[in-house]
């Protein structure tokens, strides 16, 4: 049996064909959690009825690219064999939602504190899949760690070689780990600093 978070299993489930489902249900609710890296996240419903399934191809199909949690969403929903599942976004509020940055830090195996200032590091290699990657500082230098928890707190979805972004880091268990990241977002030339 194919695991229903995989993403095989997502495939077998959301089947989003162009053709509306006879049995759509519209829903008021607010976003539970979504994982941009997973591409799902879930929706309380206001009804009390159970968790329903938000994929992403449902989100990037009714234009949009991601959702933050706590946010109140209206949408048209189908029972599927496992549940139900988000089948067209009619709307959402944003004003209720919280940024990933926001959130408060989670105790886990992938924070440290950090030891350096803000520095402007590349991006040596990352794998979404995986959920890490690492930075490096230049030539010569030790490279630092980074996770994919510590990037949605600071609300980055993904990273790619070659990129510069600001970092501040500390020594982990294994070696200096990436505690704080940020895009390198230069002011464009000839603009006022």
């Amino acid at each position: 049996m194919v695991d229903r978070f995989s993403s095989k299993g997502l495939v077998e489930i959301t089947g989003l064909a162009d053709e509306q489902p006879m049995d759509l249900i519209e829903i008021t609710g607010v976003v539970k959690w979504f994982d941009v890296a997973k591409g799902f996240g879930f929706i309380v419903p206001d009804n009390g009825m159970q968790d329903v399934l938000l994929h992403v191809t449902c989100l990037r199909r009714d234009g949009y690219q991601t959702i933050l949690e706590g946010t109140r969403i209206v949408a048209l929903v189908h029972k599927r064999d496992r549940g139900y599942q988000a089948f067209r976004v009619l709307s959402m509020d944003q004003s209720t939602a919280v940024h990933p940055s926001q959130l408060p830090p989670v105790r886990t195996h992938v924070q440290v504190t950090p030891s350096s200032g803000l520095e402007r590091v590349l991006v040596k290699w990352f794998n979404r899949t995986k959920g890490f990657g690492f930075l490096t500082r230049g030539e010569g230098t030790e490279d630092i760690f980074v996770h994919m928890e510590t990037l949605r707190r600071f609300g980055l979805t993904e990273l790619r070689p070659g990129q510069t972004v600001l970092v501040r880091f500390g020594e982990g268990e294994k070696g200096l780990m990436a505690a704080e990241i940020h895009p390198d977002n230069p002011v464009p030339y000839g603009r006022p600093h």
